[in-house]
């Protein structure tokens, strides 16, 4: 359960910011939409190479 102390006097505008973050850190939404989905494990391992590729590239250019 997320909670948000609001200080006497603060904007409610503030208050539901900082509930967004809090909310957004939690990474539920994230969560809910991966579980719409079914991935084959063979399609998750390809995605995980490609992006262990695009990573080592970026790291070559780098240096």
């Amino acid at each position: 359960m997320i909670v948000v102390p609001v200080k006497e006097g603060e904007n409610i505008e503030k208050a539901l910011k900082k509930f967004k973050r809090k909310f957004e850190k939690t990474g539920v939404v994230k969560e809910l939409r991966r579980r719409q989905q079914f991935d084959k494990p063979s399609v998750l391992k390809r995605l995980k190479m490609e992006h262990a590729i695009y990573v080592q590239k970026l790291q070559q250019v780098e240096e």
